[in-house]
């Protein structure tokens, strides 16, 4: 047996314990992902950890045995391991992706950037009192690109200043005046590489979405669909309750203008009849024409003096507007009596 055969087949009893643990671990959550950890301190890395109990695992390890455990699984898992490379490590959850790095997202945290690193973003050195007496400091401020000035007994600058451009390389000076200022210009965390989930892979980008945005737009997809299944007369489990209510609404309102004697109209009928009687009485100057009921109907309003004509003429409008009616209605008795009887037999 060669030495490459017996270097290939025999794995030391500790690699091997490793494995299963990464396999167990794997197989156990619904979730997993492989996360960045280049520059991360300890002390952080720890903090992180805990900030991830009870909602997810992070388990670090060679990245040889962590190829191998993923493949092992053989549930998809392997195409995880295109993104094992440098300092790396695997998080599990139960959680699905899109909570899983929104939750990686939050938990990372600013920290200081060393010289040689290459800016995330464009380094600025905010306007203000730096807190800092006069001295040699100013100079430094000045000599990486800072407005700064001695004002009122201390180092200021004048306006936000740009110290280094995204994707710069910081230097020395910037690395110490930016330490000297308490600024940490970089954001330190679990930076997820990809994570799979239910036969799919997912990468950072499709799942860092807006989810006030995204949710708005499910809810304006929802209200349109409704709309559309109402109007369109196409009755759901979440839509046929309204359609019920607007078609008895507009069965009754039909019923009400036909005058159509049912016992759901009986009592609006009656309170139509009693309006209308009741605004024609108010139009009769003789009370002796009327029963005594009817007598001094609305009375209060017609004799006020400061009622004046615009209410003579208000009534005037509702007594042409009745007439109307009854003309209406008497000219249409012969013709509309078959009609009444189906609708009276649809009513019930």
């Amino acid at each position: 047996m060669s030495a490459e055969e017996r270097t290939t087949d025999h794995v030391p009893e500790w690699k091997q314990a490793e494995v299963d643990e990464l396999v167990e671990l794997l197989q156990r959550y619904d979730s997993v992902g492989v996360v960045n950890v280049t520059g991360i301190p300890s002390k952080q890395l720890q903090d992180m950890r805990r900030g991830l109990h009870g909602q997810a695992v992070l388990r670090m390890s060679r990245n040889t045995l962590l190829v191998r455990a993923l493949e092992q699984v053989d549930d998809g898992l392997e195409e995880l391991t295109q993104y094992v490379s440098g300092e790396v490590g695997l998080v599990a959850t139960n959680d699905n992706p899109f909570g899983l790095f929104k939750q990686l997202e939050a938990s990372k945290t600013p920290a200081p950037i060393s010289a040689g690193e290459v800016a995330p973003n464009d380094i600025v050195i905010p306007e203000g009192d730096t807190g800092i007496d006069p001295g040699p400091f100013v100079g430094e401020l000045q000599q990486i690109g800072a407005n700064a000035r001695i004002q009122e007994g201390s180092i200021q600058v004048l306006e936000d200043s740009v110290v280094v451009e995204e994707g710069g390389t910081v230097s020395d000076d910037v690395s110490n005046v930016l330490s000297e200022l308490g600024i940490e210009p970089k954001e330190v965390g679990l930076d997820l590489r990809g994570v799979y989930s239910e036969g799919v892979l997912f990468t950072p980008d499709e799942l860092e979405i807006d989810v006030e945005e995204y949710r708005a737009d499910i809810e304006s997809a929802v209200a349109s669909a409704r709309n559309l299944s109402i109007n369109a007369g196409y009755p759901t489990a979440q839509t046929v309750s309204t359609m019920l209510a607007k078609g008895s609404g507009e069965a009754k309102s039909l019923g009400l203008q036909a005058s159509i004697e049912s016992p759901d109209l009986a009592d609006d009928l009656v309170s139509k009849a009693d309006a209308q009687v009741r605004a024609l009485a108010a139009q009769i100057d003789d009370e002796e024409a009327l029963p005594e009921e009817l007598r001094d109907v609305e009375a209060p309003a017609a004799s006020a003096e400061d009622d004046g004509e615009d209410d003579e003429d208000a009534q005037d409008d509702e007594a042409t507007d009745s007439e109307a009616d009854a003309d209406d209605s008497d000219d249409g008795d012969d013709d509309g009596d078959d009609g009444a009887e189906g609708l009276g037999e649809m009513f019930g």
